[in-house]
């Protein structure tokens, strides 16, 4: 039975976990479950799923849920001490009733407000006070628009400081057609090789092996042209000075327990985040990191975008 809010729907999702369904007039839609404020859907107008999310996810708790987008918070990857990712994808989140204003340049009437505070548990394991506010926003153009707004409550002075992603799949036709545009020349982390920083050659970034590499200072529109969908996803990043580029291939797929063997085929991670600078609050001070993605059909001329209408 879903429950009908003035601008979403609360139902019920896999496994009776509770799912907030966003929806705009031409049809297009996205899908947030509590569970980690954990973006699992985002729709067309023609009702084609525009992010990946892994044949074998598992929707369990404490298990994360594989594929969507997941939050990278109070920790990237193994960054810290904490466990991979840190805790806030394995939360279960609230709705925020009252949020504080959030002035916005889109007119996007379907959008809902979640909030994570820590529990006892959680100050165990990292000691600071927290609010994380998320803003999941579905435009009228359709284009998907995440704001989170990380504030430091401590009371006893202390500052902290974190690192974070937005940790997008994609839903690609094929990851051997696809490239990446607007990381040309940067220099990059790669996971592959201890981390060791590389600048990246070449004019646009294709796959045909395994990719885990954090691109530094990047700029704040990348994009990503699917060949075959003649279809461009467009991310357009603030706050976030860093991209991480991942596709796990055929190896190190197997020994991924929740994504299916072929899934690598249909995905890529291209993730707004802030990691090799990671970031500092002293208590009352707010960090705000904004994502959105949006879905345009290519122009393709000779086999190539005009990146100039895309990345202008």
């Amino acid at each position: 039975m879903a429950t009908k809010r003035h601008h979403f729907e609360l139902a019920k999702g896999i496994n009776g976990l509770d799912k907030i369904v966003l929806r705009e007039s031409r049809g297009r839609s996205a899908e947030v479950y509590l569970y980690g404020s954990h973006v699992t859907s985002w729709k067309n107008e023609n009702g084609e799923e525009l992010l990946h999310l892994s044949s074998k996810a598992i929707f369990k708790p404490p298990k994360p849920i594989r594929g969507g987008i997941p939050l990278c918070f109070p920790q990237f990857s193994n960054f810290g001490t904490l466990e991979s990712h840190g805790f806030a994808r394995n939360r279960i989140w609230e709705i925020d009733a009252s949020p504080p204003p959030l002035p916005s340049n889109s007119c996007s009437n379907a959008f809902v407000d979640l909030i994570l505070r820590p529990t006892e548990d959680d100050l165990k394991i990292w000691p600071h006070n927290f609010e994380f506010r998320l803003r999941v926003a579905l435009g009228t153009e359709g284009e998907l628009t995440l704001t989170s707004r990380i504030r430091n409550t401590n009371s006893d002075g202390k500052p902290f400081t974190f690192t974070f992603a937005y940790h997008t799949y994609f839903s690609v036709s094929d990851i051997s057609e696809v490239r990446v545009e607007g990381l040309e020349t940067l220099d990059y982390l790669d996971n592959l090789k201890n981390r060791e920083r590389f600048t990246e050659q070449g004019d646009a970034i294709t796959f045909e092996s395994e990719t885990d590499k954090i691109y530094l200072s990047t700029p704040t529109k990348i994009a990503i042209l699917d060949h075959e969908k003649k279809r461009t996803f467009v991310i357009r990043k603030d706050g976030l000075a860093d991209a991480v580029v991942w596709n796990p291939w055929d190896k190190k797929s197997k020994t991924i327990s929740d994504l299916g063997d072929e899934d690598y085929k249909h995905m890529l991670c291209v993730e707004a985040a802030a990691i090799e600078r990671p970031i500092t609050l002293k208590p009352g001070e707010e960090w705000k990191g904004r994502l959105e993605l949006s879905a345009v059909p290519s122009s393709y001329s000779s086999g190539q975008l005009d990146p100039k209408k895309v990345l202008e």
